[in-house]
């Protein structure tokens, strides 16, 4: 199928990117610091290289050529200008992995769709993440690949992304509390968000890099659910009543306490040919795994 580049790839749903790729016959260059293990033995290659540092990133590449190459680690402006620098004329296609934080919170029952955030028009400023929310960076980096880059770029808009090997554990927060019948802070029980499942994040930035599409896209599993349903369902598999309180998420440091809903469209991802699955038929069985696992430890 060709060589692709992952940069990241060692965890979450990097593996699953990593996995349907190779699947897919791709030969799988994994580039990190070398500080996580990584799962795939010898079927894939490894350089060693400080994303951060681009004369690290000059030296590793200077003489490589890719079909695609997948960023994973990209927060901010300066660190896509330097991505920029190092693969121009070395990659036929580019898939950064950006976030439903290129949006302000809200979208309504129909969801931001892409038009919401336009990066080609985007005022660029050139700085390191430690300049920029997480949001910002995002917003940065985006518009730094779409107004600077010579090879085309696809940015993938994740939503929050789930999975038994989610290391931020957010999800595992409101499980825990449940169960162990502490305090839960939500301060709206009718505010929803739309979720993707690690696996799906994996096997759609596979897929898009393989079509023929450039620009930014949203990628989320079909439906929603509000916290209220979330609460619900661990209620179910816990056993327990979660007991709920209404505060706001900066005074609470519980990671999904949103005061409003906060949706992203995935109607051009569909019309682009992509089958997303249904969040509620998978996330019930999801919490009981994950659950099942924090019993183990």
């Amino acid at each position: 199928m060709g060589n692709a580049l992952v940069l990241g790839g060692t965890r979450f749903f990097g593996v699953q990117l990593v996995e349907s790729l190779l699947k897919q016959g791709f030969n799988v260059t994994v580039a990190s610091r070398g500080n996580v293990e990584d799962p795939f033995g010898d079927k894939v290659n490894r350089v060693k290289v400080d994303r951060l540092d681009v004369g690290d990133m000059q030296k590793n590449f200077v003489a490589t050529n890719w079909d695609i190459v997948f960023d994973q680690i990209c927060y901010s402006s300066q660190e896509a200008i330097d991505s920029i620098d190092v693969f121009a004329g070395k990659t036929k296609k580019y898939v950064f992995t950006s976030s439903k934080s290129v949006y302000e919170q809200g979208g309504g029952d129909k969801g931001f769709a892409e038009e919401d955030f336009n990066p080609f028009e985007y005022e660029l400023k050139i700085g390191p993440k430690e300049d920029f929310t997480y949001g910002e960076g995002k917003r940065q980096a985006e518009a730094a690949f779409f107004q600077r880059a010579s090879f085309p770029v696809v940015a993938v808009r994740f939503p929050i992304i789930i999975g038994i090997n989610d290391y931020t554990e957010r999800l595992n927060y409101y499980i825990q509390k449940v169960r162990d019948e502490e305090e839960v802070h939500l301060v709206n029980l009718e505010a929803a968000m739309d979720y993707i499942s690690e696996e799906e994040a994996g096997d759609f930035l596979a897929w898009v890099g393989q079509s023929d599409f450039a620009g930014p896209i949203n990628a989320t599993s079909d439906g929603r659910v509000t916290m209220g349903e979330l609460i619900a369902y661990i209620e179910e598999k816990t056993g327990k009543s979660a007991n709920v309180v209404a505060t706001t998420e900066k005074e609470s440091g519980s990671p999904y306490n949103i005061s409003e809903t906060w949706l992203i469209s995935n109607e051009k991802a569909k019309q682009q040919g992509y089958e997303f699955r249904d969040l509620k038929e998978y996330l019930p069985g999801l919490i009981g795994e994950s659950l099942a696992k924090m019993n183990e430890n």
